[in-house]
C-alpha cells in the first residue's frame, strides 16, 4: 500500500509517470471488444460483465449478424436471443437487458445509442460503468470506468484505498487530466491482463515495478 506520507501532488506525478511508461510499452492499448457500431458497442460492453473479451468476441458476429438494429432486439424476447449469447454467463438476465435496453431506445432515442453517460445509465442493465465505457469510445464525456483490473491496479498502485468501483473512478480521476482518461483505461486494463494479474503479478519484467509500492518507492 502506498505510503501515507505522498502528497497528492507526488501522487499525480507518479501516476502521470506510470502512464507513461505503460504507453511507451503499449502503444496499441485499446478495447479489445470487437464492434463497427454504437449499438454494437453497446452490446458487447452488456455482454461483457463476468466474461471475457474473448469469448464476447467469438459470440457477437453472428449476433450482430442475426440482430443489427435495435429494433432487431425490440422485437424479440429474451428467449430467443438467449441461445446466442449462452456461453457468456448470466446469459438470461443479459438477454432480458438487451430486449429491455433495445425497447428504451426505440422508444425514447429513435433506435440510436445515446453518447452522454447520464443518459446511458438510464437505460436497463447499464451501470456506470457499461455507460462510461460506451460513452468514451462514442466521444461522449470523458470517463474512467473501473473494472476488476482497474481496481485491483489501483490498490497496488496506492492510487486508490476505496472498494467501491465509483470511489475508485474518482480518486484515479483527480490523477489524470480528462484527455487521458481513456488512454488509462485501456492501459491499466491491458496491464492487469498482461503482467499485473491477480494471483500472480509478474512483477520482475513489470515497467512500472519502480513506481509500484509493492517494489519501488513513490519518489522513484
Amino acid at each position: 500500500m502506498q505510503e501515507s506520507r505522498e502528497s497528492n501532488e507526488a501522487r499525480r506525478k507518479r501516476a502521470g509517470r506510470v502512464l507513461d511508461r505503460l504507453d511507451a510499452e503499449m502503444p496499441e492499448a485499446k478495447i479489445e471488444l470487437n464492434y463497427r457500431t454504437p449499438l454494437e458497442l453497446l452490446v458487447a460492453v452488456m455482454l461483457s460483465a463476468q466474461c471475457t473479451d474473448k469469448r464476447v468476441n467469438l459470440v457477437t458476429p453472428a449476433l450482430f449478424e442475426r440482430f443489427p438494429t435495435a429494433e432487431d432486439y425490440a422485437a424479440a424476447t429474451p428467449e430467443l436471443i438467449e441461445p446466442w449469447i449462452k456461453s457468456c454467463g448470466l446469459y438470461r438476465s443479459k438477454a432480458k437487458n438487451l430486449v429491455a435496453t433495445a425497447r428504451s431506445l426505440v422508444a425514447e432515442h429513435g433506435g440510436q445509442v445515446p453518447r452522454l453517460r447520464e443518459t446511458l445509465t438510464q437505460l436497463p442493465g447499464v451501470g456506470l460503468k457499461t455507460a462510461g465505457v460506451v460513452a468514451t469510445h462514442l466521444g461522449g464525456v470523458p470517463a474512467l470506468a473501473v473494472d476488476t483490473h482497474i481496481k485491483r491496479l489501483s490498490v497496488r498502485l496506492g492510487f486508490s484505498t476505496a472498494t467501491d468501483p465509483n470511489k475508485v473512478e474518482a480518486d484515479l480521476s483527480a490523477l489524470w487530466p480528462p484527455e487521458r482518461w481513456m488512454k488509462a483505461h485501456q492501459l491499466l486494463i491491458w496491464h492487469g491482463r498482461r503482467t499485473c494479474f491477480a494471483r500472480a503479478p509478474e512483477c520482475g519484467r513489470c515497467v512500472i515495478r519502480m513506481l509500484c509500492p509493492r517494489i519501488g518507492v513513490a519518489s522513484t
